[in-house]
């Protein structure tokens, strides 16, 4: 199963973004997502999962939306949120996954069997930060994650 992962699109969604999201089974949202409008076409591409971000807040469309979010994904128990520091101490050891975003940062570490991805940010660039999105492929046996970089 293809998955992308894309977070803090800020009210942008770029073309490039979209281009790399085509052909996911499902979409997953780390939030700051800036507006109802980018959830419409990721949703147009394929199933969401999704929490609201630090910059969401305020928006009353973003009220209904959770700031943490736990589901499966095609057997494996994800944990979403929007920032590292909102991740439980103590996670149960059936969570395989933990996706955050906000820090605009790409990253994807192993933590001994728990796998950490932060996407990092597809909207604006910010300082000299890569513009970045992730590619999941999910197996039954493994979660291989990808890095794509939407700019040079």
């Amino acid at each position: 199963m293809k998955v992308g992962v894309i977070s803090d699109t800020h009210g942008l969604l770029r073309p490039e973004a979209l281009a790399a999201l085509e052909g996911c089974e499902q979409i997953i949202h780390a939030g700051d997502i800036g507006s109802p409008e980018i959830l419409d076409r990721l949703a147009s591409i394929a199933p969401l999962h999704l929490v609201r971000g630090n910059n969401d807040r305020e928006a009353r469309w973003a009220e209904r939306l959770p700031e943490l979010l736990r589901f499966d994904l095609n057997g494996w128990q994800i944990l979403l949120t929007h920032d590292i520091a909102d991740v439980p101490e103590e996670l149960d050891a059936d969570i395989k996954l933990v996706i955050t975003g906000h820090s605009h940062k790409p990253c994807i570490e192993w933590r001994g069997t728990q796998l950490y991805l932060n996407p990092g940010s597809a909207g604006r660039r910010r300082f000299k930060l890569p513009v970045t999105l992730a590619l999941l492929e999910v197996l039954e046996t493994s979660i291989e994650p990808r890095l794509i970089y939407l700019l040079e």
